[in-house]
């Protein structure tokens, strides 16, 4: 095996003689310089890229678990968006079932509250008739009465004499006299 200085410097030839000067064996130096490359990289960057990695690892590891964090507040925001959604749906059929309650039964209302307005006009309606017709009645009867009380004052009048219209006058006064003891 050759001495480790010469690993180190392959581009430059030791000859035995002392002199100095190129090795131009390029695949024999190249595979040293190569492999002492490689040895050295390993040797100190083994902490640096461990240390890299690591770090990397990390940041990959945080990633994932803020990812997984914010999935389950994904999925436990739409469990409630859901619960919300059917309680409003829920809510909303029963608005939708009182509403129709309610309109069928301001319905109804409206119904019985015409059926009563209209029964109270028919009522009014009929009490005007019967009182249109009172009225007709009492002025026909009056106008009867009076015909018949001009008929009989013209009757009267013609017909009764002085000696007649006393006598009428004393039955009148003994009729009210024999009222007037009846009622005391």
């Amino acid at each position: 095996m050759k001495n480790i200085t010469d690993s180190f410097l392959c581009f430059i030839y030791w000859p035995s003689a002392g002199s100095f000067g190129f090795d131009t064996d390029i695949l024999a130096t190249n595979l040293i310089n190569l492999s002492v490359v490689l040895g050295v990289l390993i040797f100190f960057g083994k902490g640096v890229l461990s240390d890299l990695l690591d770090n990397r690892k990390q940041r990959i590891l945080r990633t994932i678990q803020n990812s997984e964090e914010l999935r389950e507040a994904a999925v436990e925001q739409l469990d409630k968006a859901r619960a919300r959604l059917r309680k409003v749906e829920t809510e909303a059929e029963r608005f939708r079932v009182n509403g129709y309650s309610e309109i069928e039964r301001e319905k109804l209302n409206l119904i019985n509250s015409i059926y009563t307005t209209l029964e109270q006009f028919e009522n009014y309606k009929n009490e005007m008739i019967h009182f249109e017709q009172q009225r007709a009645i009492n002025q026909v009867q009056q106008r009867v009465l009076q015909q018949a009380l001009q008929g009989a004052l013209g009757t009267l009048n013609s017909c009764l004499n002085n000696e007649l219209h006393l006598r009428t006058i004393g039955a009148n006064i003994d009729m009210f006299g024999a009222m007037k003891e009846k009622n005391n």
